[in-house]
């Protein structure tokens, strides 16, 4: 598992850059003070340029090949939102109950912050 230093909503500092996950592109969804951090590595970037235009993000759980996974969908209005899936393994913690629903923001890192 990965090393998240917490600063509230904020990563301070993460091991997570330099694990073979981040290596391969694979995205990782942190949960801390009300928020969902999307940690974005270098072999990933691409995916950036997809999610600035979304007004907000909706995610939701469901199944993935008969895995548990998350569905995070950056809507922006258009009748093809980009939408990331991931396996719950590429998650530190389910949704937090008290954030069923939404009331909880979603912020995305990189390597040289967010």
């Amino acid at each position: 598992m990965f090393f998240i230093e917490n600063e509230g909503q904020a990563v301070a500092r993460t091991d997570y850059w330099q694990s073979v996950q981040a290596q391969a592109g694979y995205v990782y969804l942190s949960w801390n003070a009300g928020a969902a951090r999307l940690l974005v590595p270098d072999a990933a970037k691409h995916l950036l340029r997809e999610m600035r235009g979304a007004e907000y993000v909706i995610i939701s759980k469901g199944a993935l090949h008969g895995r548990d996974a998350l569905e995070l969908v950056f809507e922006d209005g258009s009748d093809a939102p980009f939408v990331i899936h991931m396996l719950s393994e590429q998650c530190d913690r389910l949704l937090p109950e008290n954030n069923q629903g939404g009331g909880f923001v979603v912020t995305v890192w990189t390597r040289g912050g967010n």
